[in-house]
Order: structure tokens, then C-alpha cells, then sequence
């Protein structure tokens, strides 16, 4: 028995080995690290960095694996960044940090990525910790703004003007555009934090979070983006996997889940009541008392966003 248990011991530690990931990072990612071997000069180097060694062998392997040692490394690489990412958030009152959700598909020459920037600097500059899934889209444009926050209008309009030269993953300066504002633009005083998955790994991770927490398990992805906003999440329009996270937020919100309601602030008034009609809808079931609780926002200006969040905040200290 004792053999056997020291042959699988063995069997573990040597598969650990040979995975292209660190199966216990002593810290979470940063875009140093997960982009180690990519040149800005040769774009195609891309393909050879970390990152995406990790995802073709996550592909290789299976999105979802019968191997138990494979299993194995990638359940124990998840717990090691749970607790590093549980000792970033120890650092900041729980309603300082706000997510923003929505979807992949918006374009940087989109005025709502403006939008979603210009409120993400904002608060970051209020000392929020402003939390994103980590992809491209709104994703990327929330992580853009909180890393141009403590600079100028003039400085954010540049940097804003590099990226939108390049609009779409798809462009051949996508990635150099980032980390030319990366390099002209650092950021030393304030974070941000991205919670990405390599289950999409086909969407590349945005350079301009501070602080990375990349996982293999998208439901635990899922549910701790959701879970570690207190103070709110700014829903951004956005498609299938949006519409998960407005109704698991308010069911969390419903059942006063962390002992309070958060805010639910969705930016776009045409697209959450014309294009995906789920705020009429939300309101609807509050009024017949089908939902409790929920603290709903409908807006397009940026700073009743950020009014609704500090203040939710500025009450939360008086209480």
C-alpha cells in the first residue's frame, strides 16, 4: 500500500513537471509573465508565448479531462491562484471593488469602449478596484481605462487613439498597439484586476491589467467574478454569457447572499430595453415581488455611473 501510494506520489510530481504551466504560482499573473516570449517587434511571436503554450495544451488535453493527472495539475494550479487572489482582495474594503461585464465582441473604435474606459479611470482613480473577465471588448476597455487613470485627458485620448487604429483582434497591430501604450504609458500607482480563463483562450488575455488571475475552471471563473463584487457590477451590452451573469448577480442580490444588495448599473439604455430587453423585465418581476432587493440602474452617462457607485460606497461607511 505504501508503495503504491509513493509510485502515484511519484507519478504526479513527475507529470507536473512536464505541463507548460507552473502548477503552484507563487503569486498571480501579470502580463509579463503570461505574454514571456512574445516581441512586440514580430508580432507572430505571439503564438510561442506562455499564455498561449498553456492553451494549446489545455486544447490538447481536453476542455474537460478524464486524465487524473492532468486533473490533478490543473485543480491545484487553480486553488494556488484562488489564495493569491484572496490575498489582493484582503487589501481593499469588499465594496471598493466593482466588476464590469459584457461582451467580447466590442470593437475599440466603438463609442461605448470610450465609455466603459472613461468610467473605469474614474473610479480606479477613487481608489476602487475595478475588476474585469479579462478578454477584449468591454473587457479590455475596462482594464484600458484603469490603467490610464492618474493621467490626462490628452494622454488618455492618445493612448485611446493607438488602439483604435486597431479595432479588432483580428488586425495585425492589435497586440502591438497595447503594448506600445503599455511601454509609453506605465502604470506604478494604481491596479486593476482580470479574472480570465484559458477555456477561452482563443480571445486573448488584455495586457492592461495589473493583476492577473488566469484559471483552466471557467465555473469557478464565473462565480468568483460575481461573488467578490460587493460594491457593483456595470453591466456593458454584451450577448449569452452577459445575460448568465445579470441574472446570477440578482439572484445573489434577491437572497441578500453577503448580507447586503449591490448595485446593478447597466449602461446602454437602447440595448438593455430594445436590442436585449432584460431591464423592462427585471423591473417587471421587482414590481409583482418576484425579485427583492435589487438596486437597478438604467443609464448612459458615465458619471451617474460613478455617483451611483460612490455613493453606494460613501453610504456603506455611514451605516
Amino acid at each position: 500500500m505504501i508503495l503504491s501510494q509513493r509510485h502515484h506520489s511519484e507519478q504526479l510530481a513527475t507529470y507536473m513537471e512536464s505541463v507548460p504551466f507552473v502548477v503552484d504560482p507563487q503569486s498571480l499573473y501579470t502580463t509579463d509573465m503570461l505574454y514571456a516570449g512574445f516581441d512586440i517587434n514580430e508580432p507572430q511571436t505571439f503564438t510561442h508565448c506562455y499564455d498561449q503554450r498553456v492553451y494549446h495544451h489545455f486544447i490538447e488535453h481536453g476542455k474537460t479531462t478524464d486524465d487524473t493527472l492532468e486533473s490533478l495539475a490543473r485543480n491545484m494550479h487553480d486553488f494556488c491562484i484562488m489564495q493569491r487572489l484572496k490575498h489582493l482582495l484582503s487589501q481593499y474594503d469588499q465594496r471598493k471593488v466593482v466588476a464590469v461585464m459584457g461582451g467580447n465582441a466590442m470593437k475599440r473604435d466603438e463609442a461605448i469602449y470610450e465609455k466603459v474606459a472613461r468610467i473605469s479611470k474614474l473610479l480606479t482613480e477613487q481608489g476602487t478596484l475595478m475588476v474585469s473577465g479579462g478578454g477584449s471588448g468591454a473587457m479590455e476597455a475596462t482594464g484600458f481605462g484603469a490603467w490610464l487613470a492618474g493621467r490626462s485627458e490628452e494622454e488618455f485620448r492618445e493612448a485611446l487613439s493607438r488602439l483604435v487604429a486597431a479595432p479588432t483582434q483580428d488586425h495585425p497591430d492589435y497586440l502591438t498597439a497595447s503594448f506600445s501604450i503599455l511601454r509609453d504609458y506605465p502604470q506604478t500607482e494604481y491596479a486593476n484586476l482580470s479574472i480570465p480563463t484559458w477555456l477561452y483562450g482563443h480571445e486573448w488575455t488584455s495586457p492592461f491589467s495589473t493583476h492577473i488571475a488566469k484559471l483552466f475552471a471557467n465555473s469557478v471563473r464565473e462565480d468568483t467574478l460575481l461573488t467578490i463584487a460587493y460594491g457593483g457590477i456595470i453591466y456593458a451590452p454584451g450577448r449569452a454569457g452577459t445575460i448568465q451573469e445579470v441574472f446570477q448577480e440578482a439572484v445573489q442580490n434577491h437572497y441578500l447572499t453577503f448580507g447586503f444588495s449591490s448595485p446593478m448599473i447597466f449602461l446602454d439604455t437602447t440595448f438593455w430595453t430594445k436590442t436585449m430587453p432584460f431591464y423592462p423585465l427585471l423591473v417587471e418581476l421587482m414590481n409583482k415581488g418576484l425579485y427583492k432587493n435589487l438596486r437597478l440602474t438604467l443609464t448612459d452617462e458615465t458619471e451617474e455611473i460613478v455617483n451611483t457607485i460612490t455613493t453606494f460606497q460613501t453610504e456603506s461607511k455611514m451605516k
